[in-house]
């Protein structure tokens, strides 16, 4: 078997439908173990998360040119189209020619009875892409933006219901596009400017992030876990409203600080590195796969003020005992409508119900911290969801039940971050406005 960058993406990309794996680890494993070298390894990675980012527009394609519809097409047959028309109608580099070619190779060593087929479809919609039609945006607006820009018809209504139909429609196309790649420079070794220095110095360039006074965007394409920087713990990789959603704690030295949903450690570690490492931080999750992840990147980072402890924080949290805390971070497991363009396979996957369901499990949560939080003290509640019913609602419902607690207003605290707040005082990134990942974060106190 040729171990090329189109049959190695093809492979990947059957194994993400079978059996639900994770992109970004299927292909680091390929990267790192595989035969793929040179170019093909940059078109391997691009070939997985570019064909899964649009396939909705893929399958709307096909269902143009294909007398079979793509839900009643074999998996391998559906793959293989989808994989052949992403490079032609997304990839300029790549011959159309060449794009249905080596599909067709493909097909005959995978599913030969359907080459014929594939060859049809593939020529068809090169030769008819300027007949290819989407549904009318004004009767049916949703359907519209999720045909052309690649996500659930579901997920595309609740961004109308937020936005409007401009807007909704440019976070769908920024969301089916490769997000920014950023990391946060650990200021308990190396300020943001040397790190920039140091960085260049390895053949690795970047800008200053606009908001995140720790963050650098990376604008070259390398791999940045190979490099001397990252094994001495000068940087972490962490999303600028990631960084932020941290900020928003405003931890100080001599703190006692508990984050209950801590993997995998990003915004643990930017904590401590906030204070100087001069707080006491219990780092927490439920899964100890993941808390063994939280230790490593504590260990790199040369952090010594952080904790772990294994604990489900939907249930009453008594194995604290008698501990409270000044601050408490509350970065709920929710849907991730806010992150689907790092996780493009993930909307594939989730239920119209998700929102709701998450809900229940985030209120819970945000409950069982409120009663670890002293009097006086602050507790940020943060997802990286879109959703109204995982943030705002969230927020609603506990202080209806919690009287003791109050917003305080983005503004009063971070009037940087004044175009980033809600009218009811929250944090609210969105990817199409501020260049980041959709994020929100509600900071409330506990009355004294």
């Amino acid at each position: 078997m040729i171990n090329n960058s189109r049959n190695t993406a093809f492979h990947t990309l059957l194994r993400i439908d079978k059996e639900r794996s994770y992109a970004d680890i299927l292909i680091d494993h390929e990267l790192r173990d595989g035969g793929l070298t040179g170019p093909d390894r940059g078109l391997y990675t691009e070939l997985v998360y570019g064909t899964l980012r649009r396939q909705g527009t893929l399958d709307h394609i096909i269902g143009q040119f294909s007398k079979t519809p793509p839900a009643k097409l074999e998996r391998s047959v559906l793959l293989l189209l989808r994989l052949g028309l992403y490079q032609m109608f997304f990839l300029d580099r790549v011959p159309v020619s060449a794009a249905v070619n080596e599909t067709v190779n493909l097909a005959k060593q995978y599913a030969p009875r359907a080459s014929g087929f594939i060859n049809a479809v593939l020529r068809s919609a090169d030769r008819g892409r300027d007949t290819i039609s989407y549904p009318d945006p004004e009767k049916e607006p949703a359907s519209f933006i999720a045909a052309r820009h690649s996500h659930p018809v579901w997920i595309v209504e609740k961004w109308l219901q937020q936005l409007g139909f401009t807007e909704a429609a440019e976070l769908a196309a920024s969301l089916s596009t490769p997000p920014p790649f950023t990391i946060r420079a650990n200021r308990l070794k190396i300020d943001r400017d040397a790190l920039i220095l140091r960085l260049q110095a390895e053949g690795v360039t970047g800008m200053k992030c606009s908001y995140a006074p720790d963050g650098l965007m990376i604008t070259s394409s390398i791999s940045l876990s190979g490099l001397r920087s990252f094994s001495e713990g000068l940087f972490a990789v962490q999303d600028e409203a990631s960084q932020l959603a941290a900020l928003l704690l405003s931890p100080e030295p001599g703190d006692a600080i508990l984050d209950l949903c801590a993997a995998p450690g990003g915004k643990a570690t930017y904590l401590a590195e906030l204070t100087g490492d001069r707080c006491t931080l219990v780092a927490c999750d439920r899964n100890p796969r993941k808390l063994a992840l939280i230790r490593e990147v504590v260990e790199r980072l040369g952090i010594q003020s952080i904790t772990t402890t294994l604990m489900d924080a939907t249930r009453p949290l008594e194995k604290l005992q008698s501990r409270y805390f000044d601050r408490i971070l509350v970065d709920a497991p929710c849907s991730g409508l806010g992150v689907i363009h790092r996780n493009p396979e993930g909307k594939w996957w989730k239920e119209k119900t998700d929102p709701e369901r998450l809900a229940v499990t985030q209120l819970a949560i945000l409950s069982n911290a409120a009663d670890r939080l002293k009097p006086g003290g602050t507790m940020v509640y943060s997802t990286c969801s879109t959703s109204l019913e995982e943030n705002e609602q969230v927020v609603d419902k506990f202080l209806t039940g919690h009287p003791d607690f109050m917003v305080e207003p983005l503004c009063r605290v971070f009037p940087q971050l004044g175009q980033m707040e809600t009218a009811a005082g929250f944090f609210r990134s969105w990817p199409h406005r501020d260049g980041m990942d959709g994020f929100y974060a509600a900071r409330l106190r506990k009355r004294s």
